[in-house]
């Protein structure tokens, strides 16, 4: 609850991209898509990655048709009978240059929620998702990970993380392959690639 001197939280609409931006009473010759695309075309960068990981989860649960991506929330999605789920994202390669592919690791650590409607941390410290979902960008060399065309996503259930027995390349260009976890298992080693998108 807030008092007349405290500022509470925005109420963010969603965008269709058609927006356009004015100067002085005068429409600019870009839009809010013009926007999007110049900021977020990198896929691979690890924040973008993150958010699309997240993403393709709220597709999957058919939770985000006309809803809105909560920045700040303690978990990342809320399927619709309340089960709180978190997305944690990687990858073998990234947007810079490397000497080896990634190791992969993801942390499930118990953390306090932090709220936006109060600015304040819980008192109380937990896992804050019931369900752990860890998404992977599976390609092994740049040129597979950079999409041309068809974005690829699929299912495994028991993935090999270790860049050497990973399989094969995937055959399309941009393949994200997800895994479940009903509870948190821990911590999966290695600490080259940390896991993007989720907020531990």
């Amino acid at each position: 609850m807030t008092n007349d001197h405290e500022l509470g939280p925005i109420d963010v609409q969603r965008r269709t991209g058609r927006e356009g931006f004015h100067a002085t009473g005068r429409r600019l010759p870009f839009t809010l898509l013009d926007f999007w695309q110049w900021s977020t075309s990198d896929l691979v960068s690890n924040a973008t990655r993150g958010v699309l990981a997240e993403y393709l989860v709220a597709q999957a649960l058919g939770i985000a048709d006309g809803q809105v991506r909560d920045e700040w929330a303690a978990w990342d999605l809320t399927d619709a009978d309340g089960t709180r789920i978190e997305v944690k994202s990687a990858a073998y390669v990234q947007s810079w240059h490397q000497k080896a592919p990634s190791r992969i690791s993801s942390s499930v650590r118990k953390t306090r929620a932090w709220s936006r409607e109060t600015n304040e941390l819980s008192p109380d410290v937990g896992r804050q998702a019931d369900v752990y979902v860890f998404a992977l960008l599976a390609p092994l060399q740049p040129a597979n990970a950079r999409p041309h065309g068809r974005l690829a996503v699929g299912v495994l259930r028991h993935p090999d993380l270790h860049p050497r027995r990973a399989k094969a390349e995937p055959v399309l260009d941009h393949t994200f392959v997800a895994t479940e976890a009903r509870r948190p298992v821990g911590r999966v080693r290695g600490s080259q690639e940390r896991c993007a998108g989720g907020r531990d």
